[in-house]
């Protein structure tokens, strides 16, 4: 089953602020993420949220996987550092 990826407009925005090389790795991975979804028991984050990961180099990629539309929503991307506490 193939999952179509769709970003929320902040992380459009916010994906032109990354380094270059940093920026082709975190692409590959969201295409990859489309075509081949890992495990939701793997990747669900804790507490009671909606928000799944992936990690890419110090980034993380946080998405919601919405099952009844086949989508993948981006919800945001950032360093490590920091992506937990901007989340929706």
């Amino acid at each position: 089953m193939k999952y179509s990826v769709e970003f929320r407009p902040a992380v459009l925005k916010s994906l032109k602020r990354f380094p270059k090389k940093d920026l082709v790795k975190i692409k590959k991975k969201i295409e990859k993420l489309g075509s081949n979804l890992p495990s939701p028991n793997t990747t669900k984050m804790k507490g009671n949220n909606p928000f799944h990961k992936i990690r890419s180099g110090d980034y993380r990629i946080i998405y919601e996987i919405h099952d009844d539309r086949l989508i993948i929503l981006i919800v945001t991307v950032g360093h490590r550092r920091d992506v937990y506490k901007r989340l929706p």
